[in-house]
């Protein structure tokens, strides 16, 4: 009987290990319905909102990480572009946005960099912020996926972020400051589901 039981065990715990190299195989690559999404669309992609359940469903979901290879592939360089043609679009003209905003549960945000020359938009794919410093400050705050609506945000205004570099796919860090230091947390709060409406002070 011991034996039995301690085939049974081994057996459970075989199938876990195997079911969760499965799900970390699944979600390192592009699903089917990730690479219909970006190729189907043109170079301004549609941007999910709160007015649609199934869209605020998806905006609501915390979002994977890419792996490397993802990060290397052609189909990322043509995600991050449209990403960047759609924030930059007269429609939206907005400062910042993340991949579940266009759709793409995947941890990436594009932000408008007040903070270096020329202000360039980068995009920032597995991005997480590390650290707060100072305090919290309240500011006005909107969003491409909430039409029509404002309202005071508290947020710091020096933060550490680490993200992958898709030029050397290593991990790099960076201290920001300012009111970049706020479209990141704004954009990176989308990646766990967080909407900017859910910090509103009352």
């Amino acid at each position: 009987m011991p034996d039995l039981i301690f085939e049974i065990m081994k057996n459970i715990c075989l199938f876990s290990v195997a079911a969760m190299m499965l799900a970390t195989a699944c979600t390192s690559s592009w699903s089917r319905s990730e690479k219909d999404l970006i190729r189907s669309q043109g170079d301004v992609m549609h941007v999910y909102t709160v007015d649609v359940p199934s869209e605020e469903a998806l905006l609501r979901t915390p979002c994977k990480d890419f792996s490397l290879s993802m990060i290397s592939s052609e189909l990322y360089g043509e995600l991050a572009g449209k990403m960047l043609s759609t924030v930059t679009s007269p429609e939206q003209d907005g400062v910042g946005i993340a991949g579940p905003q266009v759709g793409i549960s995947r941890r990436v945000v594009a932000v408008l960099r007040y903070d270096k020359q020329d202000e360039p938009f980068e995009v920032y794919p597995n991005i997480r912020i590390t650290a707060f410093h100072g305090e919290l400050v309240p500011g006005p705050e909107g969003c491409l996926s909430v039409p029509g609506r404002r309202g005071d945000v508290p947020r710091y205004q020096d933060i550490e972020i680490s993200y992958v570099s898709p030029a050397t796919l290593r991990d790099t860090t960076e201290r920001i400051t300012g009111y970049t230091a706020v479209i990141f947390q704004h954009e990176c709060d989308h990646l766990d589901g967080v909407i900017y409406t859910d910090k509103i002070i009352r």
